[in-house]
């Protein structure tokens, strides 16, 4: 997790052969410093996927599509939205919600999520067996969610906020009805909810998303989510907005 919150989100995922950003919210420099500190080159990527337009999963998309030369994957309602910031692209490859595509030795299945964007996508991304699951930005987890999401080994869950300081904090109210309904955020509830549902026996990480900094904290997110990871062996993480996480390694075989 190269960074998660509303400022900007960007994940990388390699199955050791295929190296991949998930979003590019952070400036194209700031990516490429997180990616550094972890030992990764810019060079070893092998395109971007997106996810939606908002700003703080686009913004350094562009910048390093066109500095790397780099293959940029995404529908084309968010690229019709997205295209006066995202301005020329060296290439461009347009998927389909619910339709998976191979980025070479990476199965990335897209679907649909619940969110007021023109057309929002969660992600599995599959290699050498293994799943890993992505979700966030979806104001409601339906049934399609679920299902996409079952026999992961990995995932990354939102968790943005805490519905009493939501509605006791600062936003104005419009806002407050934005983040809450089903076309907004997944509060912490709401993640441990759709967790408890969908945890198998293969699932081994859960990663924490997404979490407001005004509406929410780590340690809320985490208690009540490891209410149903209690007694498991999965291992439960909040990922945070100013620096990149430890990078999570899943042994198959």
């Amino acid at each position: 997790m190269l960074a998660s919150g509303s400022s900007g989100n960007a994940i990388y995922v390699s199955d050791g052969v295929t190296s991949v950003l998930i979003d590019a919210g952070l400036s194209g420099r700031e990516i490429e410093r997180r990616l550094a500190l972890r030992g990764i080159k810019t060079q070893t990527l092998n395109g971007i996927v997106v996810s939606h337009e908002h700003t703080d999963h686009i913004q350094g998309v562009g910048v390093l599509a066109r500095r790397h030369k780099l293959p940029v994957y995404i529908s084309r309602p968010t690229m019709q939205a997205a295209s006066t910031r995202l301005k020329t692209m060296p290439s461009s490859v347009h998927f389909e919600c619910g339709v998976a595509f191979q980025l070479n030795t990476l199965l990335i299945h897209p679907f649909s999520v619940s969110h007021d964007v023109s057309d929002p996508a969660g992600f599995t991304i599959s290699s050498n067996g293994s799943k890993i699951g992505i979700a966030t930005d979806l104001g409601i987890a339906t049934a399609l969610v679920k299902e996409h999401l079952k026999e992961c080994v990995m995932l990354v869950l939102e968790a943005n906020h805490d519905p009493t300081m939501l509605m006791q904090g600062p936003y104005p109210w419009p806002l407050k009805q934005r983040v809450s309904s089903r076309i907004g955020h997944l509060s912490n509830e709401a993640s441990r909810d759709l967790l408890n549902e969908i945890q198998s026996d293969r699932l081994e990480h859960v990663i924490l998303a997404h979490l407001s900094a005004t509406n929410n904290t780590p340690a809320k997110a985490l208690d009540v989510v490891s209410r149903v990871t209690t007694g498991t062996k999965i291992q439960l993480s909040v990922a945070g907005q100013d620096e990149c996480g430890e990078l999570i390694r899943h042994y198959t075989g």
